[in-house]
């Protein structure tokens, strides 16, 4: 039997499940969260094959989802010092690296850069040849500063990488392999100074990536998972290799909302809806498009960083299962706040004394938990008014969001997963507006690991085409062409890849008839 784990981490719960090459499910485990993240992967690892009762020699595959980079960024922890060499003099002077980085962030991981000769037009001709000299200097620089890992960054380098290439040459040659090196058009597309700010937070994460990738590898072999190949699932909702991962570790961002939205997708067969993902924490709405998360049309902040690599479109806000419930003068305020993981210690309806929203559903009459330590009689005690005013505050900001997210006012489906969505009456499903019909599948509390263990492969290329030089036609045949063996490359099946987004921007801004083309193909693992 050929068999599939997927885990992914939430703010609250990590949760695990077990396929089979049917992508039935097999076994679900969910396990909270810890603070160093790894150990609770390991319990939920671990807690998936108790519950199956599987021999571990049959998974061939495992898919993780991790907020270990994500958590890296926002805590400002673990980072390593990062060495900037932009390859774009004299063009780009006016804005220096770091510029645009929280003061916070900046002194973690250090202010050392430097801009030298190089870096192409739009349509791949030099600026300035590239000064090998500098870069050598640059070497010398950076060992002496104590840097940890370097970020390149060459004008326009998605359309012509070489002087990157040639540069991560001189560098590898002068410092080995003790200093990992990001290339910034491996990592985001055309604009400069967002896609060097991905480079420089994708060098920063990089050790950490690395260790966490390492513990999970050491977990899978402890548990007697050997035949297994291991993937990281990446925030488009595609996989990528444990090599892969070590070097690109910033797509993990955002990929637990992504795995949802997959998951979500999978489980009740729809390609185009909202999804309304609600977790211990927060609730994340997004778009499905054709099976696939829709990706955000505008630059995404990080950790306070403008970065331009993909990433979903979501609204995040802070209600979930766990969120605080508090009576202010004019009414009810839902979160931020949540008692996350403590929900069954500090919850009412647990015998604790903090009012969530979990009590609310509860005494509301519609929320069925099956746990033992829950007595409802502690909840007796609640205002009815109350409650009805707290159920209608958490409809009112669930249905917000699916508002802000839709781009026309037709009514839509929507798909409730994540285990906090019990706090969202059935009764009121068909009244929610904008919304055609709400579905709540089977398996929703897993939506998220699901997500993660039934994603595909994918590659994608965003380049700028001059159309002097070839038709419109030869230019999205050749961007289709690069994309798809992007995928291969990637671990797809061959004959499984096919194209599943293709946007043409015009760019009247450029000398030329110039074109800019993303395009990306998606494809099923080989296992």
């Amino acid at each position: 039997m050929s068999l599939r784990i997927g885990i992914d981490v939430g703010g609250t719960h990590t949760d695990a499940v077990i396929l089979d090459k049917d992508n039935k499910l097999v076994a679900a485990y969910k396990t909270p969260t810890t603070p160093d993240v790894t150990t609770g992967i390991i319990n939920a690892l671990n807690g998936v094959l108790r519950e199956s009762g599987v021999d571990p020699s049959e998974i061939r595959a495992a898919m993780l989802g991790t907020t270990h980079c994500t958590n890296a960024i926002v805590e400002r922890k673990r980072l390593t010092k990062v060495g900037v060499l932009r390859l774009g003099k004299p063009a780009t002077l006016a804005v220096k690296p770091l510029t645009t980085f929280p003061e916070d962030l900046r002194k973690v991981i250090g202010n050392v850069w430097r801009i030298i000769p190089g870096g192409h037009e739009y349509d791949g001709r030099e600026i300035s040849p590239l000064d090998e000299g500098e870069v050598e200097k640059f070497a010398e620089e950076a060992v002496k500063q104590g840097v940890e890992a370097i970020a390149i960054c060459g004008v326009f380098s998605p359309v012509n990488p070489d002087h990157e290439k040639r540069a991560y040459e001189i560098l590898a040659e002068k410092l080995g392999s003790r200093i990992p090196i990001t290339l910034s058009h491996e990592i985001g597309s055309i604009g400069l100074i967002e896609r060097e700010n991905a480079a420089i937070l994708n060098a920063a994460v990089v050790k950490v990536a690395e260790s966490a990738i390492d513990a999970f590898v050491k977990a899978m072999k402890e548990a007697g998972i050997e035949k297994a190949k291991l993937y990281l699932t990446q925030n488009d909702g595609t996989l990528m290799s444990v090599e892969y991962a070590k070097r690109y570790p910033i797509r993990t961002i955002a990929s637990g909302p992504t795995n949802s939205i997959r998951g979500a997708a999978f489980l009740t067969g729809l390609t185009d809806g909202v999804v309304v993902d609600i977790g211990g924490t927060t609730t994340l709405v997004g778009m499905i498009v054709k099976g696939f998360p829709r990706e955000s049309a505008i630059a995404v902040e990080i950790g306070g960083v403008r970065t331009n690599f993909r990433m979903p479109d979501l609204i995040s806000i802070g209600c979930g299962g766990g969120s605080l419930v508090k009576v202010l003068d004019g009414g009810i305020e839902i979160g931020p706040e949540s008692v996350g993981y403590e929900l069954t210690t500090k919850g009412i309806a647990w015998g604790g004394d903090t009012l969530t929203t979990t009590d609310i559903a509860l005494a509301g009459g519609y929320a069925k938990i099956d746990d033992p330590r829950i007595n409802l009689d502690r909840l007796k005690h609640l205002d009815p008014d109350l409650v009805s005013k707290a159920i209608a505050k958490i409809i009112e900001r669930v249905e917000g969001c699916i508002d802000k997210i839709k781009t026309s006012p037709e009514p839509v489906p929507v798909v409730l997963v994540g285990g906090g969505g019990i706090i969202l009456p059935p009764y009121y499903y068909d009244k929610l507006k904008g919304v055609s019909k709400v579905i709540r599948p089977e398996h929703f509390q897993y939506a998220n690991a699901i997500g993660a263990a039934i994603a595909q492969v994918s590659g994608e290329i965003d380049r700028v085409f001059s159309l002097e030089r070839m038709s419109r036609d030869e230019a999205i045949k050749t961007a289709k062409e690069m994309a798809i063996n992007e995928a291969i490359k990637a671990g797809a099946k061959p004959d499984t890849v096919e194209v599943v987004d293709i946007e043409e921007i015009p760019l009247a801004y450029l000398p030329g008839n110039a074109v800019r083309i993303r395009v990306k193909a998606c494809g099923k693992l080989i296992i």
